[in-house]
């Protein structure tokens, strides 16, 4: 993994803060950016209050690699324009940050979006899809970052696809997943055929260690398990080992459907978008061809992970 120090963009994320907690422990002086004040402060790291949007006037210190993961995500949730001003005008100020800097490496955490969701498998090969201002900020945030690279000889730069990542501290769908089933039940939204990829925190760090180590000017990886699971054997992986009395209840697909209806009618109800609804019946199926080729993901990881889930949080899925 890079040596010296590394800048990380969005830093106090949920995968920022397990980035910073890897390069301190390899070595690495993290220095932490982000607008949200620090999940934890980890000994010898610098901690920098920034908006992603404007870097000119921040005050950086020598640095050897940036890893830029700040992006407005949560979809729907935002206005189209939100996720355009901080995910593209953010990789531009990423690239002018690394010219000013003398970086030569950067890795960027795209998203699964750029492909748009989709049935049939999607490796790092397959044509982008887009169709949220999500996944098209981040395509075109990628764009950006290449061009970056190819501008001058001797620079790197990884792409980065993750998809659903999970683990302590996500409070996302997993948890949510998780905190049903420890309620007693879960519902299938539709189907239980959704194939959703997804990848563990740990296992996402790895596979970017590994690809960091390996030497390249230019790479793109899609994080994600090779099993491509469904939704069905998420919940049942889950079931079986931690929530054997929980109850599986199917919500038939017009049923979703009405209920997204309606939540639009009312312009959304408790917070809920309409939107948000019906991604719940459409499937992420990502391949990560490029980690598969190199046998980096067996398959089978998706049970260990939720093993070293349950571990780590002493079954509490937070």
């Amino acid at each position: 993994m890079t040596k010296g120090s590394a800048l990380i963009t969005g830093a106090s994320g949920f995968i920022g803060t397990h980035l910073a907690r890897r390069l301190a422990a390899a070595g690495v002086r993290p220095v932490c950016l982000d607008l949200k004040p620090p999940r934890e402060r980890l000994p010898g790291a610098v901690y920098i209050t920034a908006d992603i949007r404007n870097l000119t006037e921040v005050d950086i210190p020598e640095i050897d690699a940036i890893w830029n993961l700040a992006a407005v995500h949560t979809t729907p949730g935002h206005p189209d324009h939100e996720y355009y001003d901080t995910n593209v005008n953010g990789a531009l100020e990423v690239v002018r940050l690394a010219d000013r800097c003398g970086v030569r490496s950067i890795v960027f955490t795209s998203s699964i979006s750029i492909y748009g969701p989709s049935e049939d498998r999607k490796t790092e090969d397959s044509a982008p899809a887009p169709t949220s201002a999500y996944g098209k900020s981040k395509l075109m945030a990628e764009r950006i970052h290449q061009n970056w690279q190819t501008a001058a000889p001797d620079r790197r730069l990884m792409v980065v696809r993750p998809a659903v990542v999970f683990g302590p501290g996500e409070g996302g769908n997993f948890t949510r997943m998780a905190a049903l089933l420890k309620k007693g039940f879960f519902v299938f939204p539709g189907r239980r055929d959704t194939i959703k990829s997804c990848i563990y925190v740990d296992d996402l760090l790895d596979l970017m260690a590994d690809a960091d180590a390996r030497g390249y000017d230019s790479v793109v990886i899609n994080g994600a398990y090779p099993e491509c699971p469904t939704l069905e054997y998420i919940v049942s992986a889950l079931k079986t080992r931690y929530f054997a009395n929980a109850t599986l209840i199917d919500v038939p697909r017009t049923v979703v459907l009405g209920g997204a209806s309606l939540i639009g009618s009312l312009n959304g109800v408790g917070g809920i978008h309409p939107d948000r609804v019906r991604k719940l019946l459409k499937s992420t199926h990502v391949y990560p061809q490029w980690a598969a080729d190199r046998q980096l993901l067996p398959t089978g990881a998706l049970d260990k992970a939720i093993d070293r889930w349950a571990s780590a949080t002493d079954r509490q899925f937070v």
